[in-house]
């Protein structure tokens, strides 16, 4: 059972928006998929109940007698969204876990740099080098001296950059309707479903 976990310490990069179409993907290509919020906010379960009933259903977690979460029976896939400001023992716990972890980032010198030592500290506590940790720039636009210098940091990395998502009203039109990329007539999000390819790739273990 793939888990992935979409992480930054920063806040406001699109975490909820990234984990929610990652569960939309794979919901679509037929898999149990468990959208799992361990962010205060719980920015994607309010999503999830917004979604309609006859998509391709996206499960929450199962909360026992114990009060302890779990992803529930016959589940396949998991998506982990996760809160800002995440260190130390929160990480250790999200990377015991962790298959998958993808990154956010925006195209800010505030987001860039806690963002590098974000990347080592995830490094240094990866439990197997089967863990795959990749970086995709989001709200990214075109033409800026911001997007300019995030394409010289992501070339710096030595982990994947899976590309750049731009920045559109797609993703808040969606998400107020519970919908992903993955929902809708592909004509309607062509730009956008075209820069998802090498994402949607890399969570199939093709890139």
């Amino acid at each position: 059972m793939p888990v992935i976990v979409v992480a930054n310490p920063k806040g406001g990069v699109g975490k909820s928006t990234l984990s929610s179409n990652v569960a939309g993907y794979w919901a679509n290509q037929g898999h149990a998929v468990m959208l799992g919020d361990i962010d205060r906010q719980q920015s994607s379960q309010l999503w999830r109940q917004l979604r309609p009933a006859h998509l391709a259903p996206i499960a929450a977690w199962d909360i026992d007698q114990d009060e302890i979460a779990k992803p529930p029976k016959g589940t396949t896939h998991v998506v982990l969204d996760t809160p800002a400001g995440m260190h130390g023992k929160k990480v250790d716990a999200v990377m015991k876990l962790a298959d998958l972890v993808l990154i956010p980032l925006q195209a800010s010198v505030f987001d860039i740099y806690p963002t590098r030592e974000f990347i080592a500290d995830l490094a240094a506590r990866k439990r197997s080098d089967k863990v795959r940790i990749a970086v995709v720039g989001n709200r990214i636009k075109d033409h800026t001296k911001a997007t300019e210098h995030l394409r010289e940091f992501l070339a710096t990395l030595d982990v994947p950059v899976l590309g750049l998502l731009r920045d559109t009203q797609n993703y808040a039109h969606l998400a107020a309707h519970g919908l992903t990329l993955f929902d809708v007539a592909p004509a309607k999000v062509e730009k956008d479903l075209a820069q998802w390819a090498p994402i949607t790739q890399w969570l199939d273990g093709k890139g």
